[in-house]
């Protein structure tokens, strides 16, 4: 699977088009300190403390190796701006005291899958307590059985949740404590390369009305 692509020669490139779309969103809300729990590569922590480097990239992967590799053959280095930390999300999330961050960014798999234990309710009651913004990214297909999960999930800790992406492949799914400028990030995210449809909040709590979020006794 491809899961990482990084420009050696520009920090700032994002290939993935859903990154480019949580770029917009994050900019939208100013968000310049942001906790990226999975990272990979690291290629939206990197191109956001390359474009500001006075702001807080904080990313938590699991695997010792992806970041062996990610060290050894895509160019990760310390750099302004950017921590990486071999840990597990949800407990380094735990340690982390109210309204640290100003969004979580979400952006792990095992195989295509969301690890559940990132997005059961009290794991996302934690993020909430943590940032007033969470984006999450999903894979799915049109049955959307996970975006129906995860949109439950968020809105037991937001009072608005909607999302970015197309009717099969990445979504990603938005929690905010406050309004954003919904048209604008739809403006800009219609402008990019690979255009996303938004998804608001109305839409997305009629398509998980249903569906339980999932909690921790449930896994």
């Amino acid at each position: 699977m491809e899961a990482s692509y990084i420009d050696l020669a520009d920090p700032s490139h994002l290939e993935f088009d859903y990154l480019r779309w949580i770029r917009i969103i994050l900019r939208a809300a100013r968000a310049r300190r942001v906790l990226h729990v999975g990272g990979g590569a690291c290629a939206l922590a990197r191109a956001l403390a390359a474009e500001d480097p006075e702001g807080r990239q904080e990313v938590c992967e699991i695997d010792a190796g992806v970041l062996a590799l990610a060290r050894e053959h895509l160019g990760l280095r310390r750099a302004p701006g950017l921590r990486v930390r071999m840990a597990d999300g949800r407990t380094f999330l735990a340690g982390q005291g109210s309204a640290t961050w100003d969004a979580v960014v979400i952006d792990a798999f095992v195989a295509a899958t969301v690890p559940r234990r990132l997005i059961t309710v009290q794991a996302l009651a934690e993020t909430a307590r943590v940032a007033p913004l969470a984006l999450i990214n999903v894979v799915d297909n049109r049955a959307a059985r996970d975006v129906r999960a995860v949109g439950a999930g968020l809105a037991t800790a937001y009072p608005h949740v909607w999302s970015m992406g197309g009717r099969a492949g990445n979504t990603v799914l938005v929690g905010a404590v406050a309004k954003l400028d919904l048209g604008r990030i739809a403006a800009h995210v219609a402008a990019d390369p690979s255009p996303a449809r938004l998804t608001p909040p109305g839409a997305v709590a009629l398509l998980a009305a249903g569906t339980p979020a999932l909690r921790d006794e449930d896994l």
